[in-house]
């Protein structure tokens, strides 16, 4: 029996139920996809900068050679050499694939922070509708409430079918808004499932994380530039263009040669070494200008980038005030005391139930705008704080 039921245990699909967003974030980070092919190309760079600083092969020749004749002498000659550059140089390009390196790292780091963003994002919208979904219960309970007491109270004569229908023209709004709000949170759950490799997460908070105080704008803006990984992938990157111009002022020297040779005849064999080098008189003259427009246009890609990510920043930073100070001009607590006061008057026969309807209505619609708000502004805030998801 205990085999039973363990196979049935196993055969139920298993869900990850995740009680806060850095859960769901950390979940992601381990199986999205697309962020595991980031990395594996971001070993490839490494790999390949490795490869451009290594010795190349090694050459092996081998002739064969017969005298024509009576004698017939038969003779060979076999010839091994490596070719390598100037030690110097190997020096340079070693510095060069660091840089590079680390802005391959860098670019990760970027591609990870604007996964786990939009993960972030995400949950965000599934908390907003998490609470809009309470609101709307709360507004179908009510409307449920109200249609079975109008029916009792059409049935005793103390209201009309045109009171009776505009309840029940309320249920159904409801009840459509409730099934939009439905299909929008599956939307968003499958986007989280997505984006965790198709494997099984539940998240159900109807809770934003709590949020620090911002700091002022310029030291914001100082932290914010000082960490984005993109940045310093530019960086990294204008530094290995500046790197470059080292190695292609060292192309002139002299790349050289060593070997072994050894020829044979019919008598004797005779073993040697084989040293020569080229002298990159031609190859090299436009390399050192190139190096030195392609490291200039490094540099200004990262500064226009910087100002990019400023401007950005500064944007955001003033929406989040201007939400900020909307979101505080809205008092919850009495459009929910607001909310009970008028079903007590209405049950009561104090107002009608157009009166009822026309200012339910309109709380109704302020609650909902205060969450829009709530949740633009803790969207905002994660665009902010975006680089604290780099590892």
């Amino acid at each position: 029996m205990k085999k039973i039921l363990l196979l049935l245990i196993l055969a139920v699909p298993s869900f990850t139920q995740a009680e806060n967003i850095e859960q769901i974030l950390q979940m992601i980070a381990e199986n999205n996809l697309e962020l595991q092919s980031h990395k594996l190309a971001t070993e490839a760079v490494r790999i390949e900068n490795k490869a451009e600083n290594s010795l190349g092969d090694l050459s092996v020749t081998y002739s064969s050679f017969y005298e024509q004749g009576e004698g017939n002498d038969h003779g060979s000659e076999f010839v091994a050499t490596q070719g390598f550059d100037f030690p110097t140089q190997y020096a340079a390009r070693h510095k060069q694939a660091e840089y590079k390196n680390a802005a391959a790292d860098m670019q990760y780091q970027t591609a990870r922070r604007d996964i786990l963003l939009k993960a972030q994002l995400v949950c965000l919208e599934i908390i907003y509708l998490n609470k809009e979904k309470e609101l709307l219960d709360i507004r179908q309970n009510n409307a449920n409430k109200l249609e079975e007491l109008y029916n009792i109270r059409l049935e005793a004569g103390d209201a009309n079918a045109l009171e009776v229908n505009r309840v029940k023209m309320e249920r159904m709004n409801v009840q459509t808004m409730v099934a939009v709000n439905n299909a929008a949170h599956r939307t968003a759950m499958q986007t989280l499932l997505t984006m965790n490799g198709n494997k099984p997460l539940e998240f159900s908070s109807n809770e934003y994380p709590q949020t620090e105080d911002i700091p002022d704008f310029n030291t914001l803006k100082d932290m914010v530039i000082n960490a984005d990984p993109n940045l310093k992938s530019l960086s990294y990157s204008s530094l290995a263009a500046s790197e470059q111009i080292n190695v292609n002022m060292q192309n002139w020297l002299p790349k050289l040669e060593l070997g072994f040779r050894r020829n044979t005849d019919n008598n004797k064999a005779m073993n040697g070494f084989v040293v020569g080098g080229s002298i990159p008189l031609f190859s090299n003259q436009r390399q050192v200008k190139i190096s030195k427009v392609e490291s200039l246009n490094a540099q200004l890609m990262e500064k226009d980038a910087e100002l990019h990510v400023e401007n950005s920043l500064m944007s955001l930073y003033n929406e989040m005030l201007q939400l900020k100070e909307t979101m505080q001009s809205y008092n919850e607590e009495l459009m929910y005391s607001s909310l009970s006061l008028l079903e007590k008057a209405l049950e009561e026969g104090e107002i009608s139930i157009i009166e009822y309807f026309i200012e339910t209505e309109s709380i109704y619609e302020k609650l909902l705008t205060r969450m829009e708000l709530e949740n633009q502004y803790q969207m905002v805030l994660a665009n902010i704080c975006k680089n604290r998801l780099i590892e």
